[in-house]
């Protein structure tokens, strides 16, 4: 999906793409019982995120401008080594499901054991849901708010120079 969204030049087959590659996103989080995570990943990317770009599709063209340029070798070699330390770096991780993953004997234990009594929540998905992913629930939503007020602010602004 990556390689035909870098060879369109038709900007909304472009933005399309982005908002199924979310969705696709979004469900590949449910398999991995990321629930509020996959809500997250769709509610953004394949919502909010398409309809701004479709927004300022609206105000600018369709199609991309073509540009000849020379190929530019810094940016290309940074990238490259950052894909590769990324992919350096997880050599180190444990398979996915493994049992004994770090994760199994340190944290699972605890919230297992502590949890109903900590929260006063006798289910182990909802004290972890409500008591510790609240914070991070409640943070992605004030950066999606902050999000949404700026490019409401720029969008007045633009508006009003245009009118000048």
């Amino acid at each position: 999906m990556a390689l035909g969204i870098l060879h369109m030049r038709n900007l909304f087959a472009v933005v399309m793409l982005s908002g199924i590659y979310s969705l696709i996103s979004a469900g590949l989080f449910v398999t991995m019982d990321a629930v509020d995570v996959a809500f997250t990943e769709a509610a953004v990317g394949g919502g909010i995120a398409t309809v701004l770009m479709l927004g300022t599709l609206a105000l600018t063209t369709t199609r991309e401008k073509f540009v000849k340029s020379d190929l530019q070798i810094v940016p290309l070699v940074i990238v490259i080594a950052t894909g590769a330390l990324l992919i350096y770096a997880t050599f180190d991780m444990p398979s996915f499901g493994d049992p004994a993953a770090p994760i199994h004997h340190h944290v699972v234990p605890r919230y297992i054991e502590e949890g109903p009594v900590r929260t006063g929540i006798p289910n182990v998905v909802t004290f972890v849901l409500a008591s510790y992913r609240g914070y991070d629930t409640m943070g992605e939503l004030t950066v999606i708010f902050t999000a949404g007020v700026g490019v409401m602010l720029l969008l007045a602004l633009a508006g009003r120079r245009r009118d000048d």
